[in-house]
């Protein structure tokens, strides 16, 4: 079974940056569209960031467009969120996801493997 290991959450105050990371225990992952999903109490799951799995395609939530950015090492079997400019609404625990298809994409039922999730706070 594919394992996901999420880094790179922590503490920032608001109009700063963080970067986080998510590397699939398997290589053949690369051949699957990978996502950022971002969850908070009382709030519904949200999908952030989708890539494809060439990376030639992208797709982001209306709420970090502009201020986040998706990509993807596929040599280290590696996706990253960098989160640019972020805000208290950011604050989330923020979980890695892959997909069952190359094609980026924000539908849950495309995922199959999720990994544990990274806490994310954004202070003002």
């Amino acid at each position: 079974q594919v394992q996901l290991a999420e880094s790179g959450g922590g503490l920032v105050q608001a109009g700063g940056s963080l970067r986080l990371s998510c590397t699939a225990s398997e290589r053949t992952s690369r051949g699957y569209a990978m996502g950022w999903v971002r969850q908070t109490p009382g709030k519904e799951r949200e999908f952030v960031a989708s890539i494809s799995s060439t990376a030639g395609d992208t797709v982001y939530a209306a709420s970090v467009k502009g201020r986040f950015t998706i990509s993807r090492d596929n040599t280290k079997s590696t996706v990253y969120l960098q989160m640019n400019n972020v805000k208290p609404n950011d604050t989330a625990v923020y979980y890695c996801a892959r997909a069952n298809v190359p094609w980026a994409t924000q539908v849950a039922t495309r995922y199959d493997y999720w990994g544990q999730g990274t806490q994310v706070t954004v202070s003002s």
